[in-house]
Parts: structure tokens; C-alpha cells; sequence
């Protein structure tokens, strides 16, 4: 797709995905996605895109320096290519929940391949200029920033849900297969043909990508209260967010490594130009070093997680990652540090693909594309925060001190994180779950707000236990749209709990119950309903706010009571 990588409730909405084929594979086997035809034929056609934006990368940054460019405008083709991805990863989140993800992912890889193009035709007739070459390279960033999320979305559609962690990790491999390859061909197109041939060879990367989508057959999503605002999608996405303790594990430890981990990143190019004494071929070999120890990671990693766990993973990864750091910037021996940096290939590939796998597995499909721009995000901007953190260290404190010192750090925060906020292990299921028949179409109340207000009569022996489960069922019921939620206790009426929440329209509401409501939810109510009194049933009330536009006097009431009867559980 022309991209450059790849204790509380929780949300797993990857589906059961397409049914098993004989000869598919174990589920523990590496290759198990590639037999499917979809996936294998995208896989490739995005290994050639990953390919074509490494080997475009290189040429604008060369071509850059051509049309005079000292090393800020150079340093200025990097930001026009992660900048708008930065910028708009969280509103093409929401686009990749709200819209068809497929016709999404081709107009955005339409978008890029009509960057590519332009600055191929533009550089080959030299009329191109320092302005030009940032601002189509800024617009094919845009078309990137659109398909990440998406892409990302899509892959429990293309596999089982057994194999999203195989897809996760070939999916990796594909990535830093491409940074392997990409910039050494990139260079040798150069030397051969000049930039307007790598621009040229970039653009035609992008239709085999475009071509595979155009005969995707996807079926069309169902949503019976149509699609939703990107304002309101965009708060939707961060509520949940918000409210997914689980997912927020994941976040957590993704920005925590990508911060401290992208030391070595930031400053292999001074490592290599300064102390290893390397000129651009040689830096060259060493990010293929890392990119090769990815590839053989991807391959070790699935025989490696029959036996470990993913916290287990992540923690002994992390750690190897941070002794490899160590050894790379302290070394000054260029064979040691190529074996560091292959070492340190395998266990990059070892958190990011387990932390990227989990968040497939937590994440219901009504937010799927929302919730993992919040996840690119955190790993972008760990990366971005992180590289400004360390290139200044090392240019106060040494270069050994900037590997040292993120090494260390890397020692600590992830292993104790993960102890007080480990990531799920248990099988979480997310899938839609249906309590209520169909909405009629035309039903569309955007009055509000609108106050739930649900009353439990809960015998005295088990008010402890149903207070602390209505804890996780506040957390869904904020996941799903809750703006505010509560639990009291009658103080004459010992027995009776009262549940409130606030959502902002009745229209929101009906999502709740039509569109987000998951089998994990309902298990969360389920264990509430257990410890209430035999024989009863919580009493719902839905209120409106009284200053609401409704009706006037002479139609008042019927579009609010079909309202209430449709959230009559049935």
C-alpha cells in the first residue's frame, strides 16, 4: 500500500473471518495467510509499493541536493513525507469506519500514484522545483496517511482470526524487506538512469496495489442507521479509546518502545558516518542488516509464540532490543555491530508485530480503523518525539551516552509496565452482538442529550459484587457512546441500584444498541444480571433533554415513543 511499516474489558472484534479451506496450514504456521489468494495477491502487490516508496525516498532526497538543496531542505523531504500522515491519520481513521474501506484504500492509492506520476513527468522534462518536489511528495504522504488505517483494518477481513498474528508478522516482514531493498535499488536507478526513473518506477509500483483492490469483491457493510459524521466519528474514536483499558495496554507499550527505541534510528546515520568511518554504501549495509534480522524474526517468532505469551515477548524483545542498542553504540567493531543490528532486526519485528497483532484482536469492527490511527499515532509519535530526544543527548552528551542511556531506559519501563498494565491474554469476544430487531430507515432523532437511567434491585449480599461488575459495563457503555456515566445507591432502599448515562443524541443512542454493541458486552451485563434479585429484571427510562427542539404541541410525543419502543428489550 506504499507504507513504510506495518485487567479492564476489552474489544476483540476480529470476527470469525473467512472460513478455513483444506490445506490452509496450521494455525501456528508463518505461511498459513499467504494461502489465501486475496491476502497473498495484496501482499505482493504491496511489497512492490513498499518497495517503489523507499526507492522514492531516496530519490528526492538526491534530487533535492541537485536543484541546490543544502541539508535543511533535505532534511525537509523526510517531513514533507511523515508530516500530513502525522496530521491525518486520525480523521482517515474515522473515514476507514464510516466508509466503504476498500473504495477508501483506492482512492487513496490513487491519490499517491497520481503524485508519483506528476513529479516522474515534471522531473523528466526538468521543470521540477524545490517547492514541487515537497509538495507532491507532501500529497503522496497524504494518499499514505488515508490507506494506513484502512489497510490496517481490513486484514481480519483478508485472514482467520487465527492467523492474524502470522498475517501481523509477514506483514512486518514486507515492510522491512522493502527498507532492505528499496534504497539500494533506489541508488543503483539513480546512478543508472537519474531520479525521474525511480519516480517513474514508484508510480507504476502503485497499480498492482490499485488493480488487486478494483477486483476485491467486498462485501458491503451493513449499517441500518447509515453512515455517521466524521466530527462525530472522529469523538466516537477517541471516547473509546479512552474507555478500552486493554487497548490502552497496547498503546502504552507501543509508544514507550517506539520512543526509546528509535535511538538507534535516529542515530545509526551519525554512528555510521563517525565512528564506523562508513560512506552511503556502507550505511546502506547496515540498515540491511536490520532489515534481513526482521525477515529470519518473522520466520523464528511463530515457533517462539507457541511457547510464550505476548507479554512474555514483548518483555524478553524488548530487553534484547535494549542490549543490542548498547552493544551497537559502544562497539566500534563493524562486524559486531552488523550482528547487533541483524539481532536487533528480529526482536524490532518481535514487539511491533505481537503489540500490532493485539490490537486486531482487541478492536471491535465499527472502530477498528479509528482506534489503530490512535496506535499509528502513538508509534510515530514516540518515534518522531523520540529521535529529537536522543540526537540532542548525543550532541551534548556523546554518541555512547545518546545508545546508552534510551538502552537502559528500555530495560525498565517495558518489563514494569507491563507488569501493572499487562496485555490481554484471554480470548475476547468483540463481535457484533444484535439485542434488538432492525431500525426503521427513517427513524433519525438527533434531539438530545439523552439520559439512560436503569434501576437493579440487587438483594444486600451481593451489592459488593455488583458494584464492582457494573465497573466494566460503565467502561462499554462509554466505549459505545456514553459521555457520562454513574452507579448510586438508594439510601432509603438499600436493594435498589440506580445505573445513569449520558449520550449526546437519540440518534447515538440507537448506535449503542444497533451498531456497537458487542458478545463482550453482553457478557459484561450478563455477570451483572446474575446477582440481582430472582424474579426481576432491571426498569429502563430514557429521558431527553427538556429543552431539546421536539415537536410542537399539536405532533408531540410519537417519534419519541417509537423511539422508547424500539429500545424496549426484547
Amino acid at each position: 500500500m506504499g507504507t513504510a511499516g506495518g485487567a479492564g474489558e476489552a474489544e476483540n472484534g476480529a470476527g470469525p473471518g473467512p472460513p478455513e479451506t483444506p490445506g490452509q496450514g496450521r494455525p501456528g504456521s508463518l505461511w498459513a495467510p499467504l494461502r489465501r489468494r486475496l491476502f497473498r495477491a495484496l501482499w505482493i502487490a504491496q511489497l512492490v509499493a513498499n518497495t517503489g516508496t523507499w526507492m522514492q525516498i531516496v530519490g528526492a532526497q538526491w534530487l533535492m541536493g541537485d536543484l541546490g538543496g543544502g541539508a535543511f531542505s533535505i532534511a525537509l523531504v523526510q517531513t514533507a513525507t511523515t508530516l500530513p500522515v502525522f496530521l491525518l491519520v486520525v480523521p482517515a481513521g474515522a473515514l476507514g469506519d464510516i466508509l466503504d474501506r476498500r473504495r477508501l484504500l483506492l482512492i487513496s492509492q490513487t491519490i499517491t500514484f497520481t503524485g508519483a506520476a506528476a513529479l516522474a513527468a515534471l522531473t523528466a522534462t526538468g521543470v521540477t522545483t524545490q517547492a514541487l518536489l515537497l509538495a507532491l511528495s507532501a500529497l503522496m504522504a497524504v494518499g499514505q496517511a488515508f490507506s494506513i488505517p484502512a489497510f490496517q483494518a481490513i486484514q481480519p477481513e483478508l485472514v482467520g482470526r487465527e492467523e492474524i498474528p502470522q498475517a501481523a508478522l509477514l506483514n512486518g516482514a514486507n515492510g522491512n524487506l522493502a527498507r532492505a531493498v528499496g534504497p539500494a535499488l533506489g541508488g543503483v536507478l539513480i546512478a543508472l538512469a537519474g531520479p525521474a526513473a525511480t519516480f517513474a518506477l514508484n508510480a507504476a509500483s502503485f497499480l498492482g496495489v490499485i488493480a488487486v483492490l478494483f477486483a476485491w469483491r467486498r462485501p458491503p457493510d451493513h449499517r441500518p442507521l447509515g453512515a455517521e459524521y466524521i466530527h462525530d466519528a472522529i469523538r466516537a474514536g477517541a471516547r473509546y479509546v479512552r474507555s478500552a483499558p486493554s487497548f490502552g495496554a497496547v498503546l502504552w507499550c507501543t509508544v514507550t518502545f517506539a520512543f526509546f527505541a528509535s535511538g538507534m534510528w535516529a542515530l545509526l546515520p551519525a554512528l555510521a558516518r563517525g565512528p564506523l568511518g562508513l560512506g552511503a554504501g556502507g550505511y546502506g549495509t547496515l540498515l540491511g542488516a536490520v532489515g534481513l534480522g526482521a525477515i529470519a524474526g518473522a520466520f523464528t517468532l511463530p515457533r517462539i509464540g507457541v511457547r510464550l505469551g505476548r507479554n512474555a515477548i514483548v518483555a524478553s524483545a524488548t530487553v534484547s532490543y535494549a542490549v543490542m542498542m548498547a552493544v551497537i553504540g559502544t562497539a566500534g567493531n563493524l562486524a559486531v555491530v552488523i550482528a547487533a543490528l541483524f539481532l536487533s532486526g528480529m526482536t524490532w519485528i518481535a514487539v511491533l508485530s505481537t503489540l500490532g497483532a493485539s490490537s486486531l484482536l482487541l478492536l471491535p469492527e465499527w472502530t477498528r480503523a479509528r482506534a489503530l490511527a490512535y496506535y499509528q499515532l502513538a508509534f510515530m509519535g514516540g518515534q518522531a518525539i523520540g529521535a529529537l530526544v536522543w540526537g540532542a543527548l548525543a550532541g551534548r552528551a556523546g554518541l555512547a551516552v545518546a545508545f546508552l542511556l534510551p538502552a537502559a531506559a528500555l530495560v525498565f519501563s517495558t518489563p514494569i509496565g507491563l507488569r501493572r498494565v499487562p496485555l490481554p491474554t484471554a480470548h475476547l469476544d468483540m463481535r457484533q452482538a444484535r439485542h434488538f430487531p432492525e431500525p426503521p430507515s427513517d427513524l433519525a432523532s438527533h434531539e438530545g442529550p439523552v439520559l439512560v437511567v436503569i434501576e437493579w434491585c440487587v438483594p444486600p449480599e451481593n451489592a459488593a459484587s455488583f458494584a464492582a461488575a457494573m465497573r466494566p459495563v460503565g467502561q462499554a457503555r462509554r466505549r459505545t457512546g456514553a459521555t457520562m456515566w454513574s452507579l448510586f445507591r438508594d439510601m432509603e432502599n438499600p436493594d435498589v441500584f440506580v445505573e445513569t448515562f449520558t449520550v449526546a443524541t437519540a440518534y447515538e443512542h440507537l448506535r449503542q444498541h444497533f451498531e456497537r454493541g458487542t458478545i463482550r458486552d453482553r457478557e459484561l451485563q450478563d455477570r451483572a444480571l446474575a446477582l440481582v434479585s430472582p424474579g426481576t429484571r432491571p426498569h429502563v427510562r430514557h429521558l431527553i433533554w427538556s429543552y431539546a427542539a421536539l415537536p410542537g404541541p399539536g405532533a408531540e410525543g410519537p417519534e419519541l415513543r417509537s423511539l422508547a419502543s424500539l429500545l424496549r428489550p426484547r
